[in-house]
């Protein structure tokens, strides 16, 4: 719709031909309507064939008178691949430290193959007018039929300006999870990362690569898990049975993923505030793990909060259960705090008589 708009507007401005205004306008007068004669099929073979080989020959010279402007038509494509390659060579030395320049070169190489296009179609047609017309019926129907390779290199080119994920980026795009390997004109392909439901279940490479078309950049959620902050927040659970001193067993499991993650966890916090206050985000960011309490069905759940790298996730998680695993199985703890597990309670009777079920059912209905 777009490009028969386009069309349609640019014809306007051009207007008609000048013989065609300065025409004198023909007086309309009454005349007597007389009809086309119908074309007379020849009955003799010969004239037929004759007729054919005169067409042919008539088609032949027609494409030889226009083999120059065809020939120049193909010239300027090759300049225009030529002057492609300089340009873009010239775009990737001056713009060097520039993320975007390989997007913005392509950029460039279509704009000047579409033009040498476009100019030697009007050299070929030999009217620049109905050549316009022509272009805006061909890109509306290419519109159609390429849909998805446009949305595809529309996403392509938003990326790439943008930079919602680059080449080594952790990303999560729709049911796609994994590093960045590879970023084309229509489609991207990523290591695929472990997760619920595949063959690993933690966040570490399965050894697949998949690939998805660069649409889905314009369909559905962008998660970044590496791209300014190369670090995510982590949670594991402790449960704590209701008896236990629930304060104590706080205080215990916190000193020991500070003792293990705490040094390391100070810097990463403070480049997360700083990136908090350049977005104008003002909270305050826990420089240290930190465990929150949550009631469950028969115990307590103690949730450890820590920052860690986005690709070590299930290294640190191991080695902080490991480390509480060691401090809650010494001996001074033994009495205050108890891990808990699934239990049933059983009541035991010490005596038995034939109809205490009964009077029990009875006492309980009254």
């Amino acid at each position: 719709m777009l490009a028969v708009a386009l069309t349609a507007m640019i014809l306007l401005l051009i207007g008609a031909p000048a013989d065609a205004q300065d025409a004198e306008p023909v007086p309309q007068t009454q005349t007597e309507e007389v009809a086309e004669p119908a074309p007379v099929v020849p009955s003799d073979p010969g004239v037929g064939i004759q007729q054919a080989t005169n067409t042919i020959r008539d088609l032949v010279w027609a494409a030889y008178g226009m083999l120059p402007s065809i020939l120049i038509a193909l010239l300027l494509i090759v300049l225009a691949w030529v002057a492609a390659r300089v340009a873009s060579a010239l775009l990737h030395r001056t713009l060097r430290g520039w993320e975007r320049t390989e997007a913005a070169a392509a950029l460039v190489r279509i704009g000047l193959f579409l033009l040498a296009i476009a100019a030697g179609l009007s050299i070929v047609a030999g009217d620049a007018r109905a050549l316009l017309g022509s272009v805006g019926l061909v890109g509306l129907a290419l519109s159609w039929a390429l849909q998805t390779p446009i949305e595809s290199f529309t996403g392509w080119l938003l990326n790439s300006f943008r930079a919602y994920y680059r080449v080594g980026d952790r990303i999560e795009v729709g049911e796609v999870f994994g590093d960045v390997y590879k970023i084309d004109v229509l489609t991207t392909t990523v290591w695929e990362a472990g997760g619920a439901g595949k063959s690993v279940a933690g966040a570490q490479p399965t050894g697949a690569m998949v690939t998805f078309p660069n649409w889905e950049v314009l369909r559905s959620n962008i998660i970044n898990y590496s791209r300014d902050f190369p670090y995510v927040w982590d949670e594991i659970t402790i449960s704590i049975t209701n008896e236990s001193d629930l304060a104590y067993a706080s205080e215990v499991i916190e000193a020991t993923a500070r003792k293990l993650l705490g040094p390391e966890m100070v810097t990463r916090a403070e480049q997360y505030q700083q990136l908090l206050e350049r977005a104008r985000l003002a909270f305050e960011v826990e420089e240290l793990p930190r465990v929150f309490l949550s009631q469950a069905d028969a115990w307590t759940n103690c949730t450890i909060r820590y920052l860690v790298p986005a690709r070590q996730r299930r290294k640190w998680a191991s080695s902080l259960l490991l480390a509480i695993a060691t401090e809650l199985a010494k001996p001074e703890h033994r009495g205050r705090l108890t891990t808990a597990y699934p239990r049933q309670e059983i009541q035991m009777r010490t005596t038995w008589a034939p109809n205490a079920d009964a009077d029990v059912d009875a006492d309980k209905s009254r």
